[in-house]
């Protein structure tokens, strides 16, 4: 019952955005998201059901709401949410847990997970610019994840990894 539809969700809401290090192939896309679906759907903080859903997005990205107007994640629950991505890794063959990782779209249209070092260095190569779209995953709130989850490099915090060439 406390899975709701994600588009229902208050621009208040605390989210959580994990992305894949490569896109996931579809069994383990629908595996994931099954046992994902499972979870939310019996999520709790200090024994209270927590108003939560989730949105797939770019065969990669993950976000999960929390609607704290109702009641909001503890400590406990959500580490409780990263050791359940965690434990999945090896099931589904990506890497979700992860820190570092530069989300954007090259040129070709593909989203790709790369080193903050890497990023830096397609910006010198001239692959990357100011106009690259970019994946935001320090969003903290539905409203920071609907106004620059998505963005141009230029600007969000990604500019500074390639300043040079901005």
């Amino acid at each position: 019952m406390p899975a709701t539809d994600f588009d229902s969700l208050p621009d208040s809401s605390r989210v959580w955005v994990y992305g894949a290090d490569r896109p996931l192939e579809s069994a383990a896309k629908d595996k994931f998201l099954a046992a994902t679906d499972v979870f939310l759907s019996q999520w709790k903080a200090h024994g209270v059901d927590l108003i939560s859903g989730r949105e797939w997005s770019e065969e990669r990205f993950l976000t999960i709401g929390v609607d704290q107007e109702r009641e909001g994640a503890s400590g406990c629950s959500i580490d409780v949410l990263f050791r359940t991505f965690k434990a999945m890794e090896n099931e589904i063959g990506a890497k979700l847990v992860t820190s570092g990782l530069v989300y954007f779209r090259d040129r070709s249209g593909a989203v790709r997970a790369v080193t903050r070092d890497e990023f830096s260095e397609l910006g010198t190569r001239g692959e990357v610019d100011g106009d690259t779209e970019v994946f935001d995953l320090s969003v903290i709130t539905l409203a920071e994840w609907k106004g620059r989850f998505k963005s141009r490099a230029a600007d969000s915090w990604h500019a500074a990894l390639i300043e040079e060439r901005v």
